[in-house]
């Protein structure tokens, strides 16, 4: 990888977001990260230490705002790879739920991401020249039971990157779709579901799942699942019945499931 190459990276001061971060800066990048709260500013002094340029960039992405004060940061630099990583989770019952919280998931996940893609992407169309890197999920693949609008927001960008993907053949601009399982983050503590089986199970480490995406982004694939069980658990998702998926999803995700 060329040096002094530039790739953004969203929600990068915790999880899988930092792992990409990290990997950037060991492939040369220089970097620009944000994050919507002061750790981003931990680790950009950490990823400094790598000897990459790295500028944090505190916003919120769930609001045209703060993709319009990231883009600014970014300023006329051309973005060679955008890791599109920010993202919210939110457990229990969709009708038990805040809907504040909903709203702020769906503006996050979806909106906010959608909104810088298409602002950074057109300028790599210009260019003819780019990667881009989503980070959905396999919970697109199954009716998430007490993650159900978390799910479907997976969902839909599992999906709106295989279509932009499409958009972009031949443009010299590529879109892979990193799809982790559960990855041990901080995701289940702040959606709430520390008393469910999947909040409290053995989870995928972040740094591997992060290294398998980066990896897929660079070499131009479409999509990349990580592990094993995932692999398989996708695999039965495309011919399973949602309403028995749906019922699967609830032995994992209800409040109280937690062994």
């Amino acid at each position: 990888m060329p040096a002094n190459q530039l790739a953004v990276v969203t929600g990068a001061s915790t999880g899988i977001g930092l792992e990409l971060a990290r990997c950037s800066a060991e492939d040369r990048f220089n970097l620009v990260i944000v994050a919507n709260e002061p750790a981003i500013q931990q680790a950009a002094a950490e990823l400094r230490t790598s000897g990459t340029n790295v500028e944090a960039v505190e916003a919120d992405l769930a609001t045209t705002d703060g993709v319009d004060k990231l883009c600014a940061a970014i300023g006329d630099r051309p973005v060679d790879a955008l890791l599109a990583n920010a993202g919210v989770g939110l457990g229990r019952a969709f009708l038990d739920q805040d809907f504040d919280r909903i709203r702020r998931l769906i503006d996050t996940n979806i909106t906010g991401t959608l909104y810088l893609i298409h602002r950074v992407g057109n300028a790599m169309l210009r260019r003819n020249s780019g990667r881009i890197l989503i980070t959905g999920s396999i919970a697109g693949f199954a009716p998430g039971s007490f993650q159900a609008a978390y799910n479907g927001s997976k969902a839909f960008l599992d999906s709106f990157s295989f279509a932009l993907r499409e958009e972009l053949r031949d443009s010299g601009v590529t879109v892979t779709c990193l799809m982790p399982g559960a990855t041990e983050t901080e995701f289940f503590r702040r959606a709430d579901m520390m008393d469910t089986k999947v909040g409290t199970q053995e989870k995928d480490d972040a740094r591997e799942v992060a290294r398998a995406g980066f990896d897929a982004m660079l070499r131009g694939e479409s999509d990349v699942v990580t592990g094993a069980k995932n692999k398989i658990q996708s695999t039965i998702a495309n011919v399973t019945p949602n309403e028995i998926l749906a019922r699967q999803h609830r032995k994992m995700a209800e409040p109280g499931t937690a062994k």
